[in-house]
């Protein structure tokens, strides 16, 4: 097991949230749950009709198991999960009909049982497209207080320390915002200081990174970097987070104590940063693939953050394994949500 899950099993295992499962129809979906299950890790709540769960969990068995298996489509609060949503989007024009037919997606269904409080949080992606995930969750659940973009990040679980000595970095907007502005990058950085918070548990050290470390270089992107450094320094402030912040700030001066003692002196962040935020998302995507390929890290993720509960996305070449430690990944989350 990865160093980042031998710490966040016994985590998720002690604060023992309950957790929607949408894609009960998935083999993979069936053999995650009983992994979570033998841990006692979260009370699950599996979407399947009694066809796909006999199909899919086929020799597997629940018995005496915190697990429910749903049918989500006759359950008794199917009409006021369709009023939770017609009242969320009337404004955008959706009729209470279109509301009742959304909530027969079982992407919407989940989402609308964490919004509703009969879960804290859900895990879906394996046969669901990312741009479906994220569609069902601005929807049905909406971005959290204070945050006007949702984006996502990737748990970087290094196989060797980095030369601060962190285990894990986090890797963000890696996989939802294109280009987003200076006012878009705050959001992404508090966003994932509150995912470090949740996850990580030490002191948030985030740096914005750049071609240019303090002026070092000129360009749109650096002022963009600037601005977003100045304006996120502001919100922690006024919002009383404990997080520290410095940029723009190039990778190695970010990571590396005798670069970041050179080119950045007297910076609070420089050689010791453990949360990266990049320009774009063309920046992040290829940092943290490298990263995962050839410093052979464990990537978690996208873990999406910014929206109002825990909901998660999985790769479609997810494993039972991979599932498992997502959902670890979402309870702990809500334990701050």
């Amino acid at each position: 097991m990865a160093n980042l899950m031998q710490k966040l099993f016994p985590k998720a295992t002690a604060a023992y949230k309950t957790l929607v499962l949408p894609e009960g129809n998935d083999p993979r979906v069936m053999k995650a749950a009983k992994i979570i299950a033998d841990k006692k890790m979260a009370a699950l709540k599996i979407l399947a009709t009694p066809e796909e769960a006999a199909k899919a969990a086929e020799g597997i068995c629940f018995c005496g198991q915190d697990v429910e298996i749903i049918d989500w489509t006759k359950t008794p609060y199917y009409n006021e999960l369709a009023g939770i949503l017609y009242e969320r989007r009337k404004a955008k024009g959706m009729t209470e009909e279109e509301a009742q037919k959304k909530v027969a997606n079982r992407l919407f269904f989940g989402n609308l049982m964490v919004n509703s409080g009969r879960a804290d949080g859900m895990v879906a992606g394996s046969i669901a497209s990312t741009g479906d995930m994220l569609r069902s969750a601005f929807n049905c659940i909406g971005t959290a207080k204070g945050i006007k973009m949702a984006s996502s990040c990737f748990l970087m679980d290094l196989a060797s320390p980095s030369p601060a000595g962190d285990e894990t970095l986090i890797f963000a907007d890696c996989g939802v915002n294109p280009n987003p502005d200076s006012d878009g990058l705050v959001d992404i950085a508090i966003a994932t200081i509150k995912t470090h918070q949740a996850l990580i548990g030490t002191q948030p050290r985030l740096a914005f990174l750049c071609y240019s470390t303090k002026g070092s270089a000129a360009g749109d992107m650096v002022d963009k970097m600037v601005q977003a450094t100045e304006k996120t320094k502001a919100r922690i402030a006024e919002l009383g987070i404990d997080a520290i912040v410095d940029g723009e700030l190039q990778a190695d001066a970010a990571l590396v104590p005798s670069v970041g003692a050179s080119k950045a002196p007297g910076s609070p962040v420089a050689g010791k940063a453990n949360i990266l935020i990049f320009p774009d998302l063309n920046c992040g995507n290829i940092c943290y693939k490298m990263t995962q390929r050839l410093a052979h890290a464990e990537a978690y993720g996208p873990i999406l953050q910014g929206v109002a509960k825990p909901v998660n996305d999985l790769s479609r070449g997810c494993s039972a394994e991979d599932i498992a430690g997502v959902a670890a990944i979402t309870a702990c989350q809500a334990i701050l949500a």
